[in-house]
């Protein structure tokens, strides 16, 4: 990217990305909202359209492509669908860990099969007792020969149900708290892991929301991503990395919710005329539209910093991004429904649909005033 001009290639991932979601994503969205089912068929369909992944480097077989690049794809996606498109961008999140911090060899043979086939991944990051405050795992890694043996549960993990590797992040003594982290890539196929039913979300149902209880599940010392105490480094270079496109496919929801809006209210009649003729309409719709272009804005700057190698400014922007972002969909959402009145408020019109996915959002890779607080930690900073 040079300015604001993307490139040939970055136009052509976008227009990829947006004709995918418009052909196989928007069709089957409410059908997967209603029946909370996972749509393995879309997941199907995105890896054969090169649309998972995507920041695997070329000389390990992937497309090698950046952050920013990520940007312009999780718009799309969440302009789509925000549960099939986090089901996509969990992927992304899980292997990140194995990407920055795994030797070669690691990366060839955890992620390897990821380009061989629709195969997903689980971030096993938040537990029942450990949201925000990451540090206090309860999970717990105790070495044993050539293995470490893993014990504790985890909470709200994305594609549980289906993964085929989990990365996990435990404590291998709790009073060292965040020094005392560490991180492992764990096949399925381990013995000892359960995971539990699917969680009854208020939205983006289409993604796969459970726990998973390790009871003395064996895991290889190959599989130690890093050193023992790089866990907590581990989660949280991994999240700045991430958030700019999660953030991204909030606005990629809200510009949709935007698109209904403009769409309904040039349709919707009242005292004779259109309701786009009003002021009050035009001024929300201008307001929403103005908030979109910003948080995109954010995305990129986010994506186009870390690209460039200058971490500690993509953190920051990262934060501005996922924050800014996030908050912003649920208000556009939110105007969106007020605009189709009682309409909005049904099934029977995406709007709603929007709302209830975004506010996740809110919460998910960090909370809004977790962002807040990485802000003001940079901006007061000697």
């Amino acid at each position: 990217m040079a300015g604001f001009r993307l490139s040939d290639e970055q136009a052509a991932l976008k227009e990829m990305a947006r004709k995918f979601i418009e052909k196989e994503v928007i069709p089957v969205a409410g059908k997967y909202d209603s029946s909370a089912e996972f749509p393995r068929d879309v997941i199907q369909k995105a890896w054969e359209n090169g649309l998972m992944n995507i920041t695997v480097p070329e000389r390990f077989g992937g497309l090698g492509l950046g952050v920013f690049d990520d940007v312009l794809l999780n718009e799309e996606l969440g302009a789509g669908c925000l549960g099939i498109g986090t089901s996509i961008a969990v992927n992304t999140l899980a292997l990140t860990p194995i990407l920055l911090f795994g030797n070669d060899e690691q990366i060839q043979r955890l992620i390897g099969p990821f380009l061989e086939g629709p195969k997903l991944a689980s971030f096993c990051l938040t537990e029942p007792g450990a949201g925000s405050d990451a540090a206090s795992l309860s999970t717990t890694a105790r070495e044993d020969g050539d293995s470490y043996i893993l014990n504790g549960s985890k909470m709200w993990i994305t594609n549980a149900g289906f993964a085929d590797l989990y990365t996990v992040f435990c404590t291998v003594d709790k009073s060292l708290k965040s020094k005392g982290m560490a991180c492992f890539a764990v096949s399925r196929e381990a013995q000892g892991i359960s995971v539990g039913k699917p969680e009854d979300k208020m939205g983006q149902k289409a993604s796969d929301t459970r726990a998973i209880s390790f009871e003395n599940v064996r895991v290889p010392k190959a599989n130690l991503i890093g050193n023992i105490g790089d866990g907590f480094k581990i989660a949280l270079t991994t999240l700045d990395r991430t958030r700019p496109a999660i953030a991204s496919s909030a606005v990629g929801a809200a510009r949709a919710a935007l698109h209904y809006a403009i769409g309904y209210s040039k349709e919707r009649k009242q005292f004779n005329r259109p309701i786009s003729d009003f002021q009050a309409i035009q001024f929300m719709l201008a307001d929403m539209a103005t908030k979109v272009e910003a948080a995109r804005l954010l995305c990129y700057q986010a994506g186009f910093e870390i690209d460039q190698g200058n971490l500690k400014l993509g953190s920051y922007y990262s934060a501005h991004a996922k924050r800014f972002a996030a908050d912003m969909a649920m208000e556009v959402a939110t105007d969106a429904v007020q605009i189709y009145g009682g309409y909005g408020y049904t099934k029977e019109y995406p709007v709603e649909k929007i709302m209830r996915d975004v506010k996740l959002v809110q919460i998910y890779e960090g909370t809004s005033q977790i962002q807040r607080v990485v802000i003001a930690r940079h901006l007061l900073e000697d």
